[in-house]
């Protein structure tokens, strides 16, 4: 008996060995939590015509499914293969697994769709209930994997309106009016606002701020912060942004591009703008279980604006930023990719055979994805076919990717789970 446990001992020992020397790379396969891998999926290239989309412009919009978007297969063209999507879908689209979900340009539910075979195809909706939406003019956060947020303005924005969604059967779990106070001197609120979920303390944090009314409102509070237990829906706490600032993108809530991230230390992160003539980008920090700002944290102190920020692992973040010396229009070749370390507080442009990528045009973009320790960015500079690029995370080295043909305008790359 000694002698059987003796051997079975030392198998295990061999095989807990075995196990630790196996799973010890950093590079080795990771666990099926990790949220960021994912062994089968493709890319969906949204792109305009003639122009770049964004802020309601009437552009046409393409979409087409591709399974890789590495160097070597022939230049991408939507001719023939690409689904115009304009009468049906909008560009500001919610994309969790291998699903789209949005308000539709009906505007008058939500829906639930897939892109297969480069056809648009619904696979659920809801009517409105109660509250209803505009195209495009919404926010959201999922607090679990079938349970999706939505919430905005209302239609005379004086009231914040809210619509939980279980996106099984797109049934409405639950609907009603944020409990906040409009802030002194505002006449309404903002459009969208931003929202977001942090799972490690369960609660919810909605930015938002006050105007004054008409189509050309000016901004009367900064930034505020409602914390808000999403069981309840009950606002926990209201307050407002030790700077001046408004968050970036507030109108699409997070629908055109991601502004919003937490980190692997359940540090959550906002990008905000200033304005005193021109704007200047912000990178603030919620701390882990805390609900107000630290008001000695900036991420971001360059100058111009930070479009989109999109969060890769290791305390890094690639962002789309606008340098204003070359212009601050949505067309403008101004615009490029950095990375932010947020906890150096620093930033270095992406560079490709050691020179930085060239400056692109168009502004509202989420136009950069992130799938297993690969970003893969758009690049639209001046006089250049649209040209993908891929920055690998681990090795911090950037390879070129595919290439679109003339014509085509990047407006979202976004990596789709392959349905099962």
């Amino acid at each position: 008996m000694r002698k059987v446990k003796f051997i079975l001992s030392s198998f295990m020992a061999l095989f807990l060995a075995f196990g630790t020397t196996s799973c010890s790379d950093d590079d080795g396969p990771k666990t099926p939590d990790d949220p960021t891998i994912i062994q089968d999926y493709h890319f969906d290239l949204w792109v305009a015509l003639d122009r770049h989309g964004g802020m309601g412009r009437d552009v046409h919009t393409l979409v087409r499914s591709i399974n890789s978007l590495d160097a070597d297969q022939p230049e991408i063209t939507f001719e023939g293969v690409g689904t115009e999507v304009n009468s049906l879908l909008s560009l500001e689209t919610i994309l969790k697994g291998a699903y789209y979900y949005q308000v539709p340009v009906s505007g008058d539910r939500f829906a639930k769709y897939t892109i297969t075979d480069n056809n648009v195809v619904e696979v659920k909706s809801r009517i409105f209930k109660d509250n209803t939406f505009s195209t495009r003019k919404y926010t959201h956060a999922w607090i679990n994997d079938n349970t999706l947020l939505i919430m905005a303005a209302n239609g005379d924005a004086n009231k914040i309106i809210w619509t939980k969604l279980n996106t099984d059967d797109m049934t409405i779990i639950s609907e009603g009016t944020l409990n906040v106070q409009m802030p002194e001197g505002g006449e309404i609120y903002t459009t969208s606002g931003i929202l977001k979920y942090r799972a490690s303390d369960n609660k919810l944090f909605y930015f938002y701020y006050a105007k004054t009314g008409g189509s050309r409102g000016k901004r009367v509070s900064p930034m505020m912060t409602a914390v808000i237990n999403p069981s309840t829906m009950d606002v926990e706490s209201d307050t407002p942004c030790f700077m001046d600032c408004e968050m970036v993108g507030t109108a699409y809530g997070e629908l055109l591009q991601t502004t919003t991230f937490i980190d692997d230390s359940n540090n959550l992160y906002i990008a905000c703008v200033t304005n005193d003539g021109s704007e200047h980008s912000h990178l603030l920090k919620i701390p882990a279980n805390s609900t107000e700002f630290d008001k000695d944290y900036d991420g971001f102190t360059a100058e111009g604006k930070l479009i989109s920020v999109m969060y890769v692992g290791g305390n890094k973040a690639v962002a789309y930023a606008r340098d204003d010396q070359f212009g601050i229009g949505i067309d403008d070749f101004s615009h490029y990719y950095t990375v932010i370390d947020v906890a150096t507080k620093s930033h270095t442009p992406i560079e490709f055979n050691g020179e930085r990528l060239a400056y692109s045009s168009g502004r509202f973009s989420s136009r950069m994805a992130y799938v297993n320790h690969k970003a893969y960015i758009g690049v639209d500079a001046q006089g250049q076919k649209p040209q993908i690029y891929i920055y690998d995370v681990q090795s911090g080295q950037t390879t070129l990717g595919a290439t679109m043909e003339a014509g085509y305008y990047f407006e979202q790359i976004r990596v789709v789970e392959n349905l099962k």
